[in-house]
């Protein structure tokens, strides 16, 4: 059985494992509509009652797709503005588009002002096929992926009333919550002194290989009460199946030669204790105090599955220990207890 959490000092209650749907949206590879109809299925049936989605992926095919999974079901959905989708007439689309495979004829423009988030909440649930979503996250802000333009970029939020559109529709009671979907941890601490945020999504910044989330955003979101939910727990697949190898994935690109080292010798030590990888970084994630909820990608009813197994899979504290004694984890990052420990 999954466990629910709290998420901050929101109402909302999330289930520990969710399921992330960039892969419905035919990130890397296209998959079809009846096995993305499967996924999500088969994730409602393990108790993955916790969905995150955006426009992005596909360009509104991973939320069309999860939408028609969820008709009449109740399940909570974060999906993410600051992308509009315009249509495009150009009948020759590529193949891959952004990493991709997608045909829906449209293209992502950003837009991060009090009218261009209401426009992108309105399209969701359109598109979805819902009245309404719980929550409500600002998708890609950040210099990770605006370099010169942040500033820019950052201005529509603040000043142009981006921030202030989620205020209301929070208000409202159109949605529940509201946060930042992001890559990186600078500019979730830049957006937390400007004012309270429900939850971060963090993705790919605080895994088995990395931990530099400690340093500073992840005791601020505890002390403020901000939830945390974290994506690509994997870091983009380097830290699933059975093991770094060749074509290993880290932040959406081949691995370089040091982070396959260091995953390499993390998957040893899983070895050595009989865990597999993906396991220990699955569990590892759902350890800190500010973490409600995980969100790996998902594509088929077999990762549905594999997930869940490595949800529950038993670790023993020696294999965290080792994981320090060899400066593999940082010697500050929370663990996971034992099941003993967990249901005393």
């Amino acid at each position: 059985m999954i466990a629910s959490r709290r998420l901050g000092r929101t109402r909302l209650q999330l289930p520990e494992l969710g399921f992330g749907t960039a892969p419905l949206g035919n990130l890397f590879r296209a998959i079809s509509d009846a096995d993305a109809a499967a996924t999500v299925a088969a994730a409602l049936g393990a108790g993955m009652r916790f969905a995150d989605t955006a426009p992005y992926y596909g360009f509104g095919l991973a939320e069309k797709r999860l939408g028609a999974g969820l008709r009449g079901v109740d399940a909570l959905v974060s999906t993410k503005v600051g992308r509009l989708l315009e249509p495009v007439t150009d009948a020759a689309l590529p193949e891959e588009r952004h990493g991709f495979h997608s045909s829906e004829p449209c293209a992502p423009v950003y837009d991060y002002s009090y009218e261009g988030i209401l426009r992108a909440h309105e399209a969701s649930l359109t598109r979805l096929q819902r009245d309404a979503v719980d929550i409500l996250l600002v998708h890609d802000i950040g210099r990770q992926t605006h370099g010169d333009r942040h500033p820019a970029m950052m201005a529509q939020l603040t000043e142009g009333g981006g921030l202030r559109a989620l205020e209301s529709l929070r208000h409202q009671g159109a949605i529940q919550a509201f946060g930042i979907g992001v890559n990186e941890c600078e500019v979730a601490l830049e957006l937390l002194d400007r004012g309270p945020l429900d939850l971060i999504l963090l993705a790919g910044r605080y895994t088995l290989l990395e931990q530099d989330a400690l340093d500073l955003l992840l005791p601020r979101c505890a002390a403020s009460g901000t939830g945390i939910v974290i994506g690509g727990p994997y870091n983009s697949g380097i830290l699933a199946r059975q093991g770094p190898g060749a074509g290993a994935r880290y932040n959406y690109e081949a691995a370089p030669a040091p982070v396959l080292e260091k995953a390499g010798r993390i998957d040893a030590v899983c070895a050595r204790h009989g865990v597999a990888l993906g396991a220990a970084a699955l569990q590892f994630v759902l350890a800190h105090p500010a973490v409600a909820s995980v969100v790996p990608g998902l594509a088929s009813a077999a990762e549905v599955a594999e997930t869940v197994a490595r949800y529950d899979a038993p670790i023993p504290d020696q294999l965290w220990a080792e994981l320090k004694q060899e400066g593999l984890l940082r010697a500050d990052a929370p663990v996971p207890a034992t099941l003993e420990v967990r249901t005393a």
